[in-house]
């Protein structure tokens, strides 16, 4: 069982996978709390519950294949995701370009009036996210690239008065 993962500014997109890693789909939207961190409280709980073993986080890239302010942001959030998981649950980036158009497209395509597309849209682009690792599983490659748990001995020591 993986998950995956669409950060935005305002909400978070929550996505997963069958059993066999076959067909990804959408679980939840979770509103964005950059403060208190209740969203990934939100999302480690999913994890748990479903017994997943890895989180695919969306990294958005411009068409050029940079990463803006956005990808900032959800290299910073699959950090913080890592950092609260047991070291066996893999958190992997995943190149995302165009998701959320995609995204918006198959919900105009499926019918959903545009003012019902926020509430829906980031699971749906969490639901690519993931789909696209499963498929990359399933044809033997490890997608994306891996986001490491921080360890004591990258933390750096404390050079405090401690008179």
């Amino acid at each position: 069982m993986r998950l995956g993962v669409d950060v935005g500014a305002v909400r978070v997109g929550v996505a997963a996978s069958d059993p066999h890693l076959i067909l990804a789909t959408p679980v939840a939207t979770v509103p964005r709390d950059a403060d208190a961190d209740s969203d990934i409280a939100t999302i480690v709980g999913e994890i748990l519950e479903r017994g997943a073993v890895g989180v695919f986080v969306g990294l958005p890239r411009t068409l050029a294949g940079e990463e803006g302010s956005s990808a900032r942001m959800a290299r910073d959030y699959a950090q913080r995701l890592a950092d609260r998981l047991r070291p066996d649950v893999e958190v992997r980036l995943i190149d995302e370009r165009l998701t959320t158009v995609s995204a918006h497209r198959s919900l105009h395509a499926a019918g959903l009036p545009m003012k019902k597309h926020r509430s829906r849209v980031d699971q749906v682009a969490a639901t690519g996210i993931l789909q696209q690792a499963l498929d990359g599983l399933r044809a033997g490659r490890r997608p994306g690239e891996l986001v490491p748990p921080t360890t004591p001995a990258d933390t750096p020591p404390d050079h405090g008065d401690r008179s």
